[in-house]
């Protein structure tokens, strides 16, 4: 008989006994596998987990799957949502005139896919290893890249002609369709699908004067992606347009659409702008995953205090929560985190955004539309009247959606909101300069959270140092503040793309409005006094919340400083 996982993990990592009758009871009321409940709730690590399957399974784990001599010929029978989807690949080589097969796997239980794959390969035999889920997916990536087209080589087989790649992109309009020849229509897929690949934010395409660029954002960082033949830049640009459902006759004005594109089992939603100037169309393409799952609070990277504070101001019957920074540092994200963690039956939330990021069960969410004139301030005015208990609003912008989330914070709602300020006492002098009066803040603000996100270094290179005085200096910390703490510099490996860093974790500054903060914001609204008043009362600023993060080693002294340069 087969030992049960939980049991397995149980003895040999000594998982507690309330920890497994927690995920009991969330696998009782809402379903799912109790490995993947635990593991979602951080109860136990990826590799205890494979640890686990591996005794269970009586399979060995190679953490470093062979990948040097990987051939790529099973990328035509094998579809790669398929490999994806139930996260394993296949190791085929070669040992004389026989071939080897080896398939890696992440979970052994769905051995029936297992056995498709053999089928799919025309292997009679194979051994079966298990990997971990990071190992698998950069091989399925390395296979299928070997066995597609470069975008230099897509720039070169295009021929100098722009009027018959024109030609070939307004009959070719639909999504992403891999069955076309059309070169420019594979650039354009390879562009998006390198850029999803490489966890890119944003794809820019910026035109000069006798070259232009294409460039991507990865972990708020811009890289260099291509340089194709300034000839191209027409072709690109209206093909994006195409997909976009702009008007590619239009090329004086600027332009917005969206685009919804499917790669692999990933659902991309992606925003298209583009901008006239000197030299062509600028296009800048935002891309949102709408595959990954939305953070809970724990996921944010709060200390355990900041956290307890945080879950407090959020459990407040009434008043204004500001979350403030500037664009694409995470304010969204930390709000739908919020959100997902207070949302109950018992709680009737209501969101008004621009755009609706991503779907939240069991919250009404309303997308703002200026064609229709459906804008903040309307949205909100018609919410109230929804009998909401928690209201999201996706930006203050003006006075009318200012006014109208005051009168909701002071007639009983939650309401939290974004602005765009560098930090927390800043959002006071912001609303305002938008026209809200003073009395009305102290009355119905109850906190502002200002957030920067830093770079996370990469565990696979990161390498300790011995920072000089000067650098310790340069970020505002001593050598006493080390107290034996290790601190790292990126180095860069295959693993983060040779850049030191990946992935990205919030840095916070929570300025709670106490008595104190109330009467002086009734006296004045300099942003400097603020400040000095909330730091007197204890507030811990971005930069030592950054500090915190390199005595953890989590990030690096550079990164602290780029994003809260004074």
């Amino acid at each position: 008989m087969i030992t049960p996982l939980s049991q397995i993990l149980q003895e040999r990592f000594k998982l507690p006994a309330d920890a497994l009758d927690d995920a009991l009871k969330i696998q009782a009321e809402k379903g799912g596998r109790l490995d993947h409940i635990l593991l979602r709730r951080k109860v136990i690590t990826e590799t205890q987990l494979l640890e686990a399957r591996s005794i269970r399974y009586d399979l060995p784990i190679r953490q470093n799957l062979p990948i040097e001599n990987l051939s790529a010929d099973f990328t035509q029978k094998v579809p790669i949502q398929f490999l994806k989807k139930h996260t394993m690949v296949p190791l085929l080589k070669q040992h004389g005139g026989a071939r080897a097969a080896t398939i890696a796997v992440n979970d052994p239980a769905d051995f029936q896919m297992i056995d498709d794959l053999g089928r799919l390969l025309e292997q009679e035999r194979y051994e079966v290893v298990l990997s971990s889920k990071s190992a698998i997916s950069y091989a399925i990536n390395l296979a299928y890249d070997l066995n597609r087209d470069s975008a230099e080589q897509l720039v070169q087989d295009m021929e100098e002609d722009g009027s018959d790649i024109l030609d070939e992109i307004e009959e070719s309009a639909d999504l992403l369709d891999d069955t076309s020849d059309a070169p420019i229509i594979k650039l354009v897929n390879h562009i998006i699908s390198q850029s999803v690949k490489a966890r890119a934010s944003d794809i820019h395409i910026e035109p000069y004067q006798d070259s232009f660029k294409v460039r991507y954002r990865v972990d708020g960082i811009l890289y260099d992606l291509l340089s194709p033949p300034k000839w191209i830049q027409p072709a690109l640009t209206s093909r994006i347009k195409v997909m976009a459902k702009l008007n590619i006759a239009e090329k004086r004005l600027p332009q917005d659409g969206r685009i919804n594109v499917k790669i692999g089992d990933q659902e991309i939603d992606i925003r298209v702008s583009t901008v006239p100037t000197s030299f062509g169309e600028r296009v800048v393409l935002r891309l949102l995953n709408k595959s990954g799952s939305i953070l809970e609070l724990t996921d944010l990277g709060l200390p355990a205090e900041k956290q307890r504070l945080l879950e407090r101001l959020i459990k407040s019957p009434n008043g204004i929560f500001l979350v403030t920074g500037p664009t694409g540092s995470g304010k969204t994200t930390t709000l739908y985190a919020i959100l997902s963690s207070i949302n109950k039956p018992d709680i009737n939330i209501i969101t008004v955004e621009d755009p609706i990021e991503y779907q939240i069960k069991g919250i009404s969410q309303i997308q703002v539309n200026p064609k229709i004139e459906l804008t903040f301030a309307k949205g909100l005015r018609s919410i109230v009247r929804q009998d909401p208990d928690v209201i999201l609003i996706g930006e203050i912008r003006d006075r009318e959606t200012a006014e109208i989330a005051v009168q909701s914070a002071l007639t009983g709602h939650l309401v939290f909101s974004t602005l765009h300020t560098n930090d927390s006492a800043s959002a006071i002098t912001r609303l305002v300069d938008i026209g809200v009066e003073p009395f009305l803040i102290s009355s119905s603000v109850m906190a502002v959270a200002a957030q920067r996100l830093v770079r996370k270094l990469c565990d696979h290179c990161k390498q300790p140092f011995d920072p000089s005085p000067a650098a310790l200096k340069s970020v505002g910390m001593s050598p006493d503040m080390l107290n034996g703490a290790t601190l790292y510099q990126a180095k860069g490996c295959p693993e983060c793309f040779h850049t030191g860093y990946r992935g990205r974790i919030a840095i916070f500054e929570i300025m709670v409005l106490d008595d104190s903060l109330k009467n002086l914001i009734l006296e004045t609204y300099d942003s400097n006094q603020i400040k000095n008043e909330a730091l007197r009362l204890g507030m811990v600023t971005l930069r030592q919340d950054g500090i915190a993060k390199v005595l953890q080693g989590v990030s690096t002294i550079e990164e602290i400083m780029r994003v809260t340069r004074l």
